[in-house]
């Protein structure tokens, strides 16, 4: 017997905002998940790591305090507090959507890992399930790479590193992504040793280089950095580990010793777990999700969003994602997805926050841009903080003024960065209402407003200094 449902939904990070809504409209719905819910952002991902990172940033602080007459010291850390207040939210957010999940008797909830056995129809346990209406919303999980000795190491992953329940000595991260930059924050700043190993030649490859060089150039300060290296294997010893990479320029092979390792080297799609191929989904060369402009796979009546189709991984994108998919499946109009202003912030240290595209996005799209450059150190604010290295770059269309994309690297990255996504969302996209706009002096926001002061054809820039 195969029980049917109006709707199925396959993941409980933002694929609960599907079933609250098919819940209020009445709809008969099936919620399948493998693991707590909430998903990764709750779980293991943003909101956990976040609240490891505040204190770090304040460790940091604290150690910048020197260069504007403050010599402070911080006098211990208390983790168990730290990682107890994040035990605390955490729990408590699950444990309020398990008690929503368990008193709707009319949802199925089924907590296993739900695979296709044929057309929209699951296998969950024991019980085969059917919808006219799928929504896949099951993620991404941590790649481990495949070499020598790496099984055997007991690895960590973002899936399992918020287990731990004391702090290592020492560290190793592999990867050189935001996950890496972001954990390698939190473990430096409470004082374990952290070896970083990366693969690509820069840290944050993604976001604009000289972002990504003032990061690593940073991180180097707090943490024993490798770039463009290639793992050869993992030795497992008594007490430590020993990572053995190789230099993809030179070929000289390093070895790095650390108690613990954190693998953060990237994430492969779930998809393979759902074997969705077998209801005739399109996948990927890399295994995600093939979706078109309205979140809908090649099966009429499945649509999938969040990390699953291998795009814009963050919370409030798949957020906005399960939106667009709501209305194409239930709303009376279709909507198309829109994606020229993503935004994202990476929480290390510095923190970095980006939107849209960068200059050699832009430049390879075939559009005529100007760039803005400008330091936190030309406006009051900056200065003040003693801050000479933060900066903000913008991305502008020569004749239309449209905001292309912006780059933000500094202390508050995230929020300066927020009011460039309103205006890239409203009326022509441009900065002429920042123009028009009185700025309040002395505050960060002036150093944003000064890279629009700043514009010119790419390869004259360069970012200025002190003009208060």
């Amino acid at each position: 017997m195969v029980e049917e449902y109006d709707l199925i939904v396959i993941g409980s990070g933002a694929g609960m905002n599907v079933v609250d809504r098919a819940r209020k409209k009445g709809l008969k719905v099936a919620l399948v998940e493998n693991g707590p819910l909430g998903g990764t952002c709750l779980n293991r991902g943003c909101i956990p790591s976040k609240i490891l990172i505040y204190p770090a940033d304040l460790i940091r602080m604290i150690g910048e305090a020197g260069r504007v007459g403050l010599n402070a010291k911080v006098k211990d850390v208390d983790f168990d507090l730290v990682r107890k207040r994040m035990w605390k939210l955490v729990l408590e957010d699950r444990g309020g959507m398990e008690r929503g999940v368990e008193a709707d008797k009319e949802l199925g909830f089924f907590h296993t890992t739900g695979f296709f056995v044929g057309p929209k129809t699951l296998q969950v346990g024991d019980k085969q399930i059917r919808a006219d209406k799928v929504m896949i919303a099951c993620g991404a999980r941590t790649a481990v790479p495949d070499v020598p000795g790496m099984k055997e190491s007991r690895y960590l992953t973002s899936e399992t590193v918020f287990d731990i329940e004391s702090l290592p000595k020492s560290i190793a991260i592999l990867g050189g992504g935001y996950k890496a930059c972001e954990f390698a924050h939190f473990f430096s700043s409470f004082g374990v040793a952290v070896t970083i190993v990366g693969h690509n030649p820069r840290l944050l490859p993604k976001e604009e280089p000289e972002v990504s060089a003032l990061v690593l150039k940073t991180m180097s300060r707090f943490a024993d950095v490798w770039v463009n290296q290639d793992l050869v294997e993992v030795k497992k010893g008594w007490k430590h580990s020993t990572i053995v990479h190789k230099s993809r320029s030179d070929g000289v092979v390093r070895e790095a010793e650390a108690e613990k390792i954190l693998v953060a080297t990237g994430v492969r799609s779930n998809a393979d777990l759902l074997r969705a191929q077998v209801t005739g989904v399109a996948l990927d060369k890399k295994g995600y999700i093939v979706v078109n402009e309205f979140l809908e796979t090649n099966i009429p009546g499945i649509w999938a969003f969040g990390d699953i189709i291998g795009r814009n991984m963050y919370r409030h994108t798949a957020n906005y994602e399960s939106d667009v998919a709501w209305n194409n499946a239930f709303g009376q109009v279709r909507m198309k997805l829109d994606e020229h202003a993503v935004p994202h912030a990476v929480f290390s240290y510095p923190q970095v926050a980006g939107v849209g595209m960068t200059e050699e996005e832009a430049i390879g799209k075939g559009y005529n841009i100007l760039v803005g450059v400008n330091k936190y150190s030309t406006c009051a604010k900056g200065y003040a903080m003693g801050d000479e290295e933060s900066f903000v770059k913008v991305v502008v269309e020569a004749g239309t003024r449209r905001i292309l994309g912006a780059n933000i690297v500094g202390p508050e990255a995230a929020i300066l960065i927020q009011p460039l996504v309103y205006l890239m969302n409203a009326g022509d996209q441009s900065f002429i209402p920042i123009a028009r706009s009185q700025t309040i002096h002395p505050a960060l926001t002036e150093a944003v407003v000064g890279a629009f002061g700043r514009l010119q054809p790419p390869g004259h820039v360069h970012a200025h200094e002190h003009s208060h």
